[in-house]
Parts: C-alpha cells; structure tokens; sequence
C-alpha cells in the first residue's frame, strides 16, 4: 500500500481499552494500527489490574501518567488533555464494548471497537444514535472486509461480474473448542463461553458474525428471515459452539451459514461462496490471495492479488508484488488505514473520502439482530423468523 503523508504532521493519537498481557486481539491491534504507521498509541486502560495495567503500558511504551485502570477515569482525562487521544480502540470482551464506546462518545472522542458490537439489540440501538448524535466516527473492526480479494469480490459483484445473485454460502469453522477448553486456564475460552461476557451468542457471536458480515459485505444484501439451528456439543457449556442456518433474502436469493468451534480439523475456516444467474466466485481466509472466478459456461479461473485482473477496489490494499503472501494482519491493517483516512479527513473538519470504506454502527446493529434472531429461531424450534 501506498503511503500517506499525516496531515498535520502528526501521526493519530491512539488510546487502548482492554488487550493487555495475555490478549491476543490487543496486540493484533496494535500490530496493524502501526503497520502503515498512521497512529501513535498514547494511552490506555489495558487492564483493571493496576499491576497488569501498569506492566502492559510499560510493555507498549506508553507513559506512567497515561496508564489508566478504568476507561471511565481515561474518557475523562484524555478528552481534557491538549494532546489527548483522538481514537480509541475497544478490544475488551464483548459485555464492555457498549459502556465503554459510550463513555468516550461522550467524551468527544472517535471510536474503533472489536465485533461483536455490544451484547444485545437495545444497547446496539443505543450506540447507533448516540454515534449519530456525537458526529463521532465509529469503525467495527470486522477486519475480513479488508482483505484485496474480498474488495475485488465486492467489485465484481457490484458491477454484475455473477448476475442476478441467487445462492450465497458463509462458513467459518474452527476445532479450538472442541473440548472443554474453558476449563483449563485459557483466558480466550473462559470468556467467549460465558453468557454474562459473551453475550447470549457463543460461536455465533464469535466468529458466525464474521461469515454473516462477510457475506453482506460482499452481496451487498442482507436476509430478511433465518431459520437456524445452534448446537452445543460440548457437555456443561453454557452457550452454542456449533450453528447452522438457512437465509432467504427479499431479492428471491437463498443462503446459508455454518459456524463452528468444534469441527475437529479446522483451524480458521472462513470461506465464502457467492453464485449468481452469470457466475460464481469463492475464496478462503487460509488462502486470502486467490479468488476464484467461474463465469457460466467458461473454465474457471484464479485471480490473484496483485496479478492480472484485479481491479482498482483490491489494487490500493497490495503491499507488495504478487507471489508474496499477505494475510492476516495486513487485512487488519488495512482497516486500520480506512479509519485513518476517515480520521484525518474529520480532523480537519472534512467528510470521509470516497471509497473508503468500513464496517459502521449500523453494520454493527445488524451483526446484533442477526445474533437476537438466531439465539430466538433456534430456541423456538428452528422456526423461520423474520429479521
């Protein structure tokens, strides 16, 4: 990607909430908000523990005087400082991300938050409106969105590359939870399987609402009814690690959705389908360079990121030529980017540029009906049930 001198001459000031020692999203964070070196972190509540909190800043390299144990206190020292944070990322566990955007909302200060957005559809409906109301920014780090070839997939669907859409398929399957990892010391699994953290959605709420945005992303469609089916399989765990569901969209298209944390032999299973009246295209997230393009009647054929047929959607996300692999974490850098261009365009009081795009609240409020939706469906015996 190419780079972007800071207007100003500074890069973004950047706060954490969450993500200290033993975090893996926080880092993750970290890593990508630095790649293409647009913010600086200043500032953080990394942890409620004051020793944790105080060894995590240290770790960071943030200073004594801005190491904060309540996001609360930070929103409202931050927010008086002449050099204060202009963004904040939230990447605490999901019960928190409601509080803690608000706090910094109101606070005057823009917001990056993890997915999902918060725990259930009145405090989504909350945030919308209040993010309205402050003029903030507010990015959902749905970070697959940001892959080149899931630009160039929206891109081809956009311009009728399929047709007319009539089957969508979204999967993510993982094996991590296949037994009763909660049990066992491993922070990731203590709180994604806990209802009072997690939300009333386990591996729908964790990574079904990947497969889910994905999808609309791509499409640019959501469903208006679901019927789904959430399984847990794992004795004495209290929340679903396993969902199946059908979608059918007002367009006439059909749809479906399988999660799992418990399908021995996956690692990092997101892959999307998309078939249409002309053609069909597919990619993985464990091969996030190829897309597969199979028009109707032709042989099927690869694009590459960074080779030929890419288009202009994808090409401003390539970092280097192809053949050298980027993944994970330049997807999530390149969300980091978009916010970065948003953020520096509202910093001088500007509207965001065409073309930069990011999952909004909105998105976010959506992600949380279709949890509510699910969790109800599949309580009331897999019955179809409108969004």
């Amino acid at each position: 990607m190419a780079s972007q001198e800071h207007p100003g001459g500074r890069r973004i000031r950047l706060g954490m909430v969450g993500g200290g020692q033993g975090a893996f999203i926080g880092a993750v964070h970290r890593i990508a908000s630095r790649l293409d070196d647009r913010f600086e972190l200043v500032a953080g509540a990394l942890s409620s523990d004051p020793d944790r909190a105080a060894a995590s800043a240290a770790e960071n390299g943030i200073s004594a005087d801005r190491s904060y144990t309540s996001y609360i206190e930070m929103a409202k020292a931050e927010a008086a400082r002449a050099d204060g944070i202009e963004v904040v990322s939230i990447v605490t566990p999901n019960h928190l991300h409601a509080s803690a955007a608000k706090a910094f909302l109101n606070a005057g200060i823009h917001v990056i938050c993890d997915k999902p957005m918060t725990v259930s559809v009145s405090e989504a409906e909350e945030l919308v409106e209040l993010v309205r109301s402050s003029g903030k920014l507010f990015i959902l780090t749905h970070n697959y969105t940001a892959y080149p070839m899931i630009r160039q997939a929206r891109a081809m669907v956009r311009d009728g590359a399929i047709g007319q859409l009539r089957v969508v398929k979204a999967e993510y399957a993982q094996d991590w939870l296949a037994e009763k990892a909660e049990e066992t010391g491993v922070k990731q699994a203590e709180w994604r399987t806990d209802p009072e953290r997690s939300g009333a959605g386990g591996a729908i709420g964790d990574i079904g609402t990947h497969a889910y945005n994905l999808a609309a992303f791509v499409t640019g469609e959501l469903p208006n009814e679901l019927c789904a089916e959430l399984s847990t399989f794992v004795e004495g765990r209290r929340l679903d690690d396993n969902v199946q569901i059908l979608m059918r969209y007002e367009s006439g298209a059909r749809g479906m959705l399988w999660a799992s944390q418990v399908a021995v032999g996956n690692e990092n299973g997101l892959a999307l389908g998309i078939y249409g009246s002309r053609g069909g295209l597919e990619w993985s997230q464990e091969h996030p360079n190829h897309l597969w393009y199979a028009p109707f009647g032709e042989e099927k054929r690869l694009i590459t990121r960074g080779g030929a047929g890419m288009g202009e959607d994808a090409g401003r996300f390539v970092r280097v030529p192809a053949g050298h692999p980027e993944g994970y974490l330049e997807g999530f850098a390149n969300l980091y980017s978009e916010a970065a261009q948003a953020l520096f365009a509202a910093r001088e009081g500007k509207s965001t540029p065409g073309g930069v795009i990011y999952p909004t609240v909105e998105d976010g409020l959506d992600g949380m009906k279709f949890i509510a939706t699910s969790v109800e469906s599949s309580k009331n015996g897999s019955v179809w049930t409108k969004l």
